[in-house]
C-alpha cells in the first residue's frame, strides 16, 4: 500500500458529491424541493470525506520532492482548503436543527466559489500526477522513485 497513494484515490468522491450538490441547488430553483433537498447529504458526504483525503494528503506530502513539485502542492492544498471551506460555509449556513433550507442567493454563491476553487484545486492536483509524477512508481527527474 505504501506505493499507492490514497489521496487520489478518495479526491474523487468529494468532488463528485460537491458537484452534485451544487447541481441539485442550481436545479432546486426550477425543480423545487425535490432537487434542492439531496444538497445537504451531499455536502455532507463530501465535506466528511474531503477531511479524511486531507489527512492522506498529509501523510503523503512528505513523498513530495522539494522545488517546483512542492510549490505546486502548497498551490493545491491551500486552493482545496478554500473549496472546502466554502463548502462547509454553504451546508452550516443552510442547516436549521439539522434540517435542510431551501437555497438562497447567498448559498449559491458560496456553490459558485467553491466550485470555482475546486476546479482550480483539481486542475493543480491534476498537474501534481502528471506533470510532476506525484504517487507513480516510475522515475520522473521532478519526482524520483521512493524506495522502501
Amino acid at each position: 500500500m505504501s506505493r499507492h497513494p490514497v489521496h487520489p484515490a478518495l479526491a474523487h468522491f468529494p468532488i463528485a458529491c460537491w458537484t452534485l450538490a451544487i447541481g441539485a441547488d442550481y436545479a432546486g430553483l426550477w425543480l423545487g424541493r425535490a432537487a434542492w433537498q439531496w444538497s445537504a447529504g451531499l455536502l455532507t458526504v463530501g465535506c466528511t470525506i474531503a477531511v479524511i483525503a486531507m489527512i492522506a494528503g498529509l501523510v503523503e506530502f512528505a513523498r513530495i520532492p522539494e522545488g517546483q513539485a512542492m510549490r505546486d502542492a502548497y498551490r493545491h492544498m491551500g486552493v482545496m482548503l478554500i473549496a472546502f471551506s466554502l463548502f462547509t460555509a454553504r451546508l452550516l449556513l443552510r442547516l436549521d436543527h439539522l434540517q435542510p433550507l431551501a437555497p438562497d442567493p447567498v448559498s449559491l454563491l458560496l456553490d459558485a466559489g467553491g466550485f470555482a476553487f475546486l476546479v482550480a484545486g483539481g486542475w493543480l492536483g491534476a498537474k501534481l500526477v502528471y506533470h510532476h509524477g506525484a504517487g507513480r512508481a516510475r522515475v520522473n527527474a521532478d519526482y524520483p522513485t521512493q524506495r522502501d
